[in-house]
């Protein structure tokens, strides 16, 4: 099932390197395009029925649709910190225009309610610090549901530094209960580079006897995985390798929430964070010095 639900960077033919629909994912609600533009390279594309946001990976882009134009400023890379972003709402056809070129994911959710095509700054993207010592991780949270007006979709992105543990302890999403929410996911994952070439990192997901799933990934920049139900963590970063992964969440349920479930045999974890100290490489923000040698 590793292969079905572990996406290679460059499975999908330019312009983009990932195109996850609902369809080629097997569901109903989730979508994911990271797309690559050329210097002064130009993209449309029509939302249909899916509510879009629209984030930059490195570089700027500027985003016209319906009569408005505005500028994306992004930034150099995913390890800078948080960038700005457009919200495009259903039924939109949206042009995208980069004048150095870059990379930009587009992530998409299905739904009903038609919301006003928006840019939002960097500096108005709140940021939480999540875990202590090894569990140490900085979120952007630019996409969740106290952060943007929206239909279905939840959005955000997560810098883990190199040695360190995300989505721990591991935790579920795929019912509709008091506590939990269905909702299915996409991880984009990018990894810094070390003096030598490429890093690396893993991701696991796995299931309960009822429903069971088996993923254990080796993951490089421009790669997925996709969780359609089941426990997913820990996100390892190898050490010298930080890591960042992009998340979007959509499910079908009248209520956009991101309520979890812990596996109950980690959740004491969270109650050992009190008495450690938080990573000293964060928070990441522009002008951060870089958490290790060159990122692509």
């Amino acid at each position: 099932m590793t292969g079905d639900l572990h996406i290679r960077a460059g499975s999908a033919p330019a312009p983009f390197s990932i195109a996850v629909t609902p369809q080629t994912a097997g569901w109903t609600e989730s979508s994911m395009h990271i797309l690559h533009l050329p210097p002064a390279g130009v993209h449309t594309h029509h939302s249909g029925d899916e509510e879009i946001i629209v984030v930059p990976l490195a570089g700027s882009v500027t985003v016209a649709s319906a009569g408005s134009e505005f500028t994306l400023a992004g930034r150099a890379s995913v390890f800078t910190g948080p960038s700005d972003f457009a919200y495009v709402g259903i039924d939109s056809e949206f042009t995208l225009t980069s004048a150095e070129g870059g990379r930009f994911a587009l992530l998409g959710a299905r739904a009903t309610r038609s919301h006003p095509l928006r840019h939002i700054p960097a500096h108005a993207v709140p940021v939480e610090i999540r875990g202590a010592g090894q569990c140490t991780r900085q979120v952007h949270n630019f996409g969740t549901p106290e952060a943007l007006e929206a239909d279905s979709i939840i959005a955000c992105e997560v810098i883990t530094p190199g040695g360190n543990w995300s989505s721990y302890p591991a935790h579920k999403h795929d019912e509709d209960t008091d506590v939990e929410s269905r909702l299915e996911e996409i991880y984009y994952f990018e990894i810094a580079d070390g003096p030598t070439g490429p890093g690396v990192g893993y991701q696991r997901v796995y299931g309960t006897t009822e429903r069971p799933i088996e993923v254990f990934a080796e993951v490089r920049t421009g790669d997925v995985v996709l969780i359609p139900h089941g426990y997913h963590g820990p996100t390892m970063s190898a050490p010298g390798y930080p890591l960042y992964f992009l998340n979007v969440m959509a499910g079908p349920g009248p209520q956009r929430a991101w309520k979890i479930c812990d596996d109950p045999a980690h959740t004491w974890l969270r109650e050992a964070w009190a008495d450690q100290p938080i990573d000293p490489r964060v928070p990441i923000r522009p002008g951060s010095p870089p958490l290790s040698g060159p990122h692509r």
